[in-house]
């Protein structure tokens, strides 16, 4: 599985900013993929998850109502689209597979998203 994160940036707050993860490699219908992100002096969380139909899908509480994640299958990729984006959005986000959801075993190499007030 190889992961290709792109589309982070520098906005400012309130805007709305698209990421991109190209997935090739092994897929498989119980997969699971994910956005990650880990912002400067902290731990790497969780931001949302989807499954292989793109009909289950889990987001944090800090991005809930502001984030989407979906996917295009026939393209293999995976988009979080983030709107309203806040100061505390910063971070470097993390794209990733997991064969069931449980662990994810393969990352993307991260993209930069940096919110100023």
């Amino acid at each position: 599985v190889q992961l290709q994160a792109s589309g982070g940036g520098s906005v400012q707050a309130g805007a709305s900013l698209r990421l991109s993860c190209k997935h090739s490699g092994r897929r498989q219908t119980t997969e699971v993929m994910g956005w990650f992100r880990q912002g400067p002096g902290k731990e790497r969380e969780e931001v949302a998850t989807i499954n292989w139909s793109g009909s289950s899908w889990h987001y944090a509480d800090s991005v809930k109502d502001r984030f989407t994640i979906s996917r295009d299958s026939g393209k293999n990729l995976l988009h979080l689209q983030m709107n309203n984006v806040k100061p505390e959005d910063t971070a470097v986000y993390y794209c990733a597979w997991s064969p069931d959801g449980y662990q994810f075993q393969y990352w993307g190499q991260g993209t930069l998203v940096t919110v100023s007030s």
